[in-house]
């Protein structure tokens, strides 16, 4: 993403050039046709982050082009982060978003059209290696973190009044991890293959609490204009393609694990 002067250097080979796909200035395709743009997390590992070599990666990137691939279309990927996607959609600089949303009422009763899920995921809570919370029960007085807009945020809201405890807001995960090893804040809830890989891959001081998770509900490709249906049945139909050919399985055993594959069931589930 930071190839300006290389881009700009060989400007006269820009015909031939293969360049990343969000590496795009235009909503003109090379073909003439429509290039959609697609807003994204910044970080949100491992379904959107940058790799050790400063490339943008993740579930989220490897299935919205393999879809492309598959459906024939060409995008720009900007990694905006989770507030800036959603407000980039809703003014219309952006054609849908793609950035691990679930799928509730709420959202589609605000203006969220959504694609079939492609994955399911809980949230949890997480707290420091070394805390003797326990539970919900040890939260009463206390302050929990959470991502402003997401079903981490909306499921500690839905516990606070029962377990007396108050919350942090922030605005990338990152930083809210960093407010729970440093004690701003005694917990955070966040999505559970989200924090189980930072934990992991981050050697995070921090630890997810067993029987806290909630039932979850499934990710959706997202666009907030009745006129982008179109985009969202390319996905729906790429989305069962590149389940079929294996594809999808590929992605997610690359970055989850084989078990973290959905079985049949599952699939049904996401797919309602």
């Amino acid at each position: 993403m930071k190839k300006s002067l290389v881009c700009a250097a060989a400007v006269l080979m820009s015909a031939v050039m293969c360049v990343p796909a969000w590496a795009g200035e235009t909503e003109a395709s090379a073909e003439g046709g429509r290039k959609y743009v697609i807003a994204t997390d910044t970080v949100f590992k491992p379904f959107e982050y940058t790799d050790e070599n400063g490339d943008f990666v993740g579930i989220d990137v490897e299935i919205l082009d393999a879809i492309a691939k598959d459906q024939g279309f060409d995008y720009e990927l900007k990694s905006l982060g989770w507030d800036s996607a959603i407000a980039a959609c809703q003014a219309g600089q952006a054609d849908g978003m793609i950035a691990g949303a679930s799928i509730t009422d709420e959202r589609k009763q605000t203006g969220w059209i959504f694609s079939d899920g492609y994955f399911n995921a809980t949230q949890t809570m997480t707290v420091k290696d070394d805390s003797d919370i326990a539970g919900f029960d040890d939260l009463k007085g206390k302050t929990v973190g959470v991502k402003t807009g997401t079903q981490g945020a909306a499921y500690a809201e839905s516990l606070k009044d029962q377990y007396g405890f108050e919350i942090t807001y922030f605005e990338d995960s990152p930083t809210m991890y960093q407010a729970v090893t440093g004690g701003q804040v005694v917990a955070c809830f966040e999505d559970t293959p989200i924090m189980l890989t930072s934990i992991k891959e981050g050697n995070l001081p921090l630890k997810v609490l067993e029987d806290t998770a909630n039932e979850g509900s499934p990710y959706g490709f997202a666009v907030f204009n009745d006129g982008e249906q179109d985009l969202i049945d390319l996905f729906n139909a790429g989305l069962k393609d590149i389940k079929a050919d294996g594809t999808y399985d590929e992605i997610i055993t690359k970055y989850l694990g084989a078990d973290a594959v959905p079985s049949e069931t599952e699939a049904e589930t996401e797919a309602e």
